[in-house]
């Protein structure tokens, strides 16, 4: 892991083993990422991925697992696609000024055994602590293939107290406690339109174990349209996700046939963009 911090904002620590990812996530001195507090994916790459603040999906596939086409042997397309546990190759680290920057390239083989490539860069500005991720997905295979991707935020539910909710514009009504859904769980997913120069907002907050503080998470609406919250306190899993998504939650067969892959030639690419801070 590396420390990565900048003057003011959260303390994070990236995952340099699995696609430079958010393990800790510490807000005035309280890790709130779940930890072991988490469901059994049956993936021992997404059970180390999930356990920390931030793990990526795709770019070959999120959410289903679902046969791949033209496999006699039984294959399936991986739940979170394939690229968690794909080491990152840190291209620089930089901390001047009180801000602070992460450079790194991700390349990855995906389950259909196609090269793809992921140009990370993460930024906190010093001032106002807020932390920014600029992702692009580059195609660097022969074949035309789709792209997807998922970031799931995910925070402990021992941190949240009976005043926590969820707000956004996107949201009914406006908002709701983070208790949404059934007595252990629940999940939605939404159009999530820009509001603010192209980007979506969500909040979560505010936190008592973190001095009242409010997750506030922003992203490009552009490429991640839908949002999706996921919480599950079966245990031992004790999470929220808030999950900027590129797809809505149907059948990659449905999106194919409604026309809503986004499809990328060899040599293209495909941004992402998200940002979050504690307020």
């Amino acid at each position: 892991m590396i420390e990565f911090a900048a003057a003011k904002g959260p303390r994070l620590m990236l995952d340099e083993t699995s696609v430079m990812d958010i393990g800790a996530c510490v807000v005035d001195g309280v890790d709130i990422s779940p930890k072991r507090a988490i469901p059994d994916d049956g993936d021992p790459r997404i059970d180390h991925s999930l356990e920390g603040f931030l793990f990526t999906c795709g770019p070959d596939h999120i959410r289903h697992r679902e046969p791949i086409p033209g496999r006699t042997d039984g294959a399936v397309y991986p739940l979170h696609g394939s690229v968690s546990g794909h080491k990152a190759t840190v291209l620089w680290t930089r901390f001047e000024n009180g801000n602070a920057e992460c450079r790194a390239d991700i390349d990855l083989v995906t389950v259909e055994g196609l090269s793809q490539r992921i140009e990370r860069l993460w930024k906190i500005d010093g001032a106002t602590g807020e932390v920014s991720l600029e992702d692009k997905v580059v195609n660097t295979s022969d074949q035309t293939v789709p792209t997807f991707l998922m970031y799931h935020m995910n925070v402990g539910g021992k941190w949240f107290d009976e005043g926590t909710r969820l707000e956004g514009k996107m949201l009914d009504g406006g908002g709701f406690p983070w208790t949404f859904g059934e007595e252990l769980g629940g999940i939605f997913c939404v159009e999530a339109p820009a509001t603010d120069n192209g980007y979506a907002e969500v909040r979560l907050g505010p936190m008592k174990a973190v001095h009242g503080r409010t997750l506030r998470v922003r992203m490009r609406a552009d490429t991640l349209p839908y949002l999706q919250v996921w919480r599950n306190q079966k245990e031992p899993a004790h999470i929220l996700g808030i999950e900027p998504v590129t797809h809505r939650w149907v059948s990659r067969g449905e999106l194919e046939a409604a026309g809503e892959f986004n499809m990328l030639k060899p040599g293209e690419s495909r941004s992402y963009g998200l940002t979050f801070a504690f307020l």
